[in-house]
């Protein structure tokens, strides 16, 4: 059976329990309908009889929600906006049963119609009783959704104070400031009490975006915005000569593999060579820590994108032993919900009910929150290692696996309510990244899940200056 037969199936079966749920709560409605019109004394016509007049109560509800569409609505996603739908639902039955009541007026045909008043009443209790379950069944869901879940596990709890003796009274530059990583090593590196923190970044809105927030925060640091291009390099001369940092975070990249893919020299220009620009401005001016953003498409690369970075991270590793200056890498996976991950994408598809676009349905890839990689980031930073590091993410994820999981986090049915359609491997893309923590390639740490590859990509050992 293919996923969207499956999916058809396990919708009816969600229907068949949701309308089994409607007619209990249409039964306690009644019921309370009956008590109330008669005082909460047993009507003249017995309970029996009451009780066999729910059966139409029942039907004619139940099509009415059908007839409305009521039961197209996924009941995780029902919302107080809904309830015209079901108001309508409701006073179509409630018709119903009155023209019922008005074709069959004799007295003997009360286990088939119930009175006015019952009806009316009913009306009111039936339409608060449907939304209101669906509306705490919604809460329920919003309750046990996590933000993560689709990424396969748990995200881990980070705490990056283990680094405030590193980052205190430091000079902090922050490449790629605006962006998603960027950003938010800012955010932490801000925590850390530092004495000043440069926020280079060459798009404009982005750069307000993150000062402007930082400033709403009061963090304590002094904020240089320098809405520059790290290949401008009489630019960032000038900043490395004004402002002297001890530690460069370096996060300016170009990250998206088709776009780097269509435009290799931009890529190259950007990605490598202005990493070489900005990691020999730090060696000359006595920066103490350089620290390059890499990825793990930099193993064995097939992209373009994934070979610049493995290039740049030749350049800064090479650059180790020529002066003061400690270099090293850090690669991890698809950051979850960052500019360059599916996520959005697949968000903003299924905000327009568009059909969800997956490669291959066997693609996979490794996924981390913002938070985990950035307190990688900032740990690797605070150790002495002249490294590449890589972060143990556990298993990587299968990208169907993930479409499906945000659709039905978004409260939708996949292949149901939102189509997902093959499109079908691009240039550049592998069906599986490698990111290898097994002894044979990284050595551990004292830091949980925070390894060292154990060969430079220059083939030196990177392990040089472990203590």
């Amino acid at each position: 059976m293919d996923r969207s037969s499956q999916a058809w199936r396990e919708f009816a079966a969600t229907r068949v329990c949701g309308a089994a749920v409607d007619v209990a709560v249409l039964a306690v409605a009644y019921c309370a309908s009956i008590l109330l019109r008669f005082d909460l004394h047993v009507p003249r016509w017995g309970w029996s009889t009451m009780a066999a007049s729910f059966v139409t109560v029942a039907a004619a509800h139940l099509a009415a929600l059908a007839l409305t569409g009521c039961y197209r609505l996924a009941w995780r996603r029902t919302r107080l906006g809904d309830l015209p739908r079901y108001v309508a639902a409701t006073s179509l039955a409630c018709v119903a049963l009155t023209a019922l009541r008005v074709l069959l007026p004799v007295e003997s045909y009360t286990h088939v119609r119930p009175p006015y008043t019952v009806t009316l009443i009913s009306f009111f209790l039936s339409t608060a009783a449907l939304v209101g379950w669906r509306i705490v069944w919604s809460w329920f869901w919003e309750a046990r959704r996590s933000e993560y879940g689709p990424m396969g596990r748990k995200a881990r709890s980070v705490d990056s104070r283990g680094s405030m003796g590193f980052f205190r009274g430091c000079t902090v530059m922050v490449t790629g400031a605006g962006g998603s990583i960027g950003s938010e090593i800012v955010r932490q590196v801000a925590g850390l009490c530092p004495a000043r923190i440069l926020l280079v970044e060459r798009g404009e809105n982005a750069l307000y975006e993150i000062d402007r927030e930082m400033r709403a925060r009061s963090c304590g640091a002094e904020l240089v915005p320098l809405m520059k291009d790290i290949n401008d390099v009489a630019a960032m001369e000038a900043i490395f000569a004004a402002h002297k940092p001890d530690v460069v975070l370096h996060a300016a990249a170009y990250k998206h593999v088709p776009m780097v893919e269509m435009n290799p020299d931009e890529g190259w220009r950007n990605n490598t060579e202005g990493t070489r620009g900005v990691a020999e401005l730090a060696l000359k001016h006595g920066t103490r820590r350089f620290v390059l953003i890499s990825t793990d498409k930099a193993v064995n690369p097939v992209s373009v994108m994934g070979r610049t970075k493995l290039a740049a991270e030749h350049v800064v590793m090479e650059l180790n032993g020529r002066g003061a200056t400690s270099f090293c890498a850090v690669r991890f996976g698809n950051v979850f919900g960052s500019s360059g991950s599916v996520v959005p994408l697949f968000r903003e598809q299924i905000a327009k009910r568009l059909p969800i676009t997956v490669t291959h349905p066997d693609m996979k890839r490794y996924f981390m929150t913002v938070q985990e990689a950035v307190w990688l980031v900032l740990q690797a930073a605070s150790r002495s290692e002249r490294a590449i590091y890589t972060l143990d993410m556990g298993e990587p994820v299968r990208i169907l696996d993930l479409a499906e999981s945000l659709v039905r986090q978004a409260g939708y049915r996949p292949y149901v309510d939102i189509p997902i359609v093959f499109t079908g491997v691009r240039p550049g893309e592998k069906l599986f990244e490698e990111l290898d923590v097994s002894e044979k390639s990284c050595v551990g740490t004292d830091m949980a899940k925070i390894y060292i590859t154990k060969q430079e990509p220059s083939g030196k050992d990177a392990t040089q200056g472990v203590h």
